[in-house]
């Protein structure tokens, strides 16, 4: 499912917000006022519809038709599902194995909005909404993305590569939430704190030392636990999901014939009322 124009610049400017919502921090200025926890559910106000804007440029468009977002809405629900099964303890989150295998199949904008209204879902399920809600479905949102924009493969290089992304998305999740809230939550002292107004490479340096000090355990545990579930289930997931593809024939002209037999086409979910719908081959 290829991104369309609309659909791009709709991914883009979320994109462009989010990398703002979470890099602020490195580039705030003292005067700025920024560095204090009342923005974040501004954050909150702006990125949810912005997110929601994808969903409908995608529609809009016919990036995704009535199947696929019958598609989206199965991950997503089994996405959610299996989050609060491993609920973050020690890092294992059981959701994200999903994103790739989804991003990979359907591609890059499929999966951002998978990320996306997944962990959506699995916040109103455990009631996870939050402040925090915009920069887990924005970091879920980019996993699914770039798993559909990784290269060709097949066989087992193509697991050793999801295998492999899956470690590093976990990772770098983990690098982005904690600079969500990175300068709420040390005080206003120490080599670990958020410092408004110091050079970039001060508060880089701190954040580093503050992500190894704090959450390099559960981050590992992300990591470890994406390249588990991936290698047991691409194989098995990937062919189910490829199987679903292919007889859903997402984005194939629809043929239409009328009383006399002649056939035409139209545009995937436009009908003529004389005419009867007939499937794909």
């Amino acid at each position: 499912m290829a991104l369309r124009p609309r659909s791009a610049a709709a991914v883009a400017l979320v994109s462009v917000a989010g990398l703002v919502a979470f890099g602020w921090p490195l580039l705030v200025t003292p005067g700025s006022g920024l560095a204090h926890s009342t923005d974040a559910p501004l954050v909150l106000a702006l990125v949810l519809p912005l997110l929601l804007a994808v969903v409908l440029a995608e529609v809009a468009e016919g990036g995704m038709d009535v199947k696929a977002v019958a598609m989206l809405g199965v991950l997503s629900a089994v996405g959610a599902a299996l989050r609060p099964l491993g609920a973050g303890t020690a890092g294992l989150e059981t959701v994200f194995f999903l994103l790739v295998l989804g991003g990979r199949v359907f591609g890059a904008g499929f999966g951002f909005v998978q990320g996306a209204v997944t962990l959506f879902a699995s916040a109103l399920i455990t009631g996870g909404v939050g402040p925090w809600l915009p920069f887990q479905m924005l970091g879920a949102a980019w996993v699914g993305w770039g798993a559909g924009l990784l290269p060709r493969a097949s066989g087992r290089r193509e697991v050793a590569m999801l295998a492999a992304y899956g470690a590093f998305a976990g990772l770098a999740y983990g690098a982005l939430l904690n600079l969500s809230f990175w300068p709420f939550s040390t005080g206003l002292a120490g080599e670990l704190s958020f410092v408004a107004g110091a050079p970039l490479l001060e508060n880089l340096h701190r954040f580093l030392v503050f992500s190894l000090a704090t959450s390099l355990g559960w981050d590992l545990g992300r990591a470890v636990t994406n390249v588990v579930l991936v290698t047991l289930t691409a194989r098995p997931v990937l062919g189910a999901l490829r199987r679903a593809s292919r007889r859903a024939a997402f984005g194939a002209p629809v043929a239409f014939a009328d009383a006399a037999g002649q056939g035409r086409s139209a545009r995937p979910g436009q009908a003529t009322p004389e005419g009867l719908a007939q499937s794909p081959p």
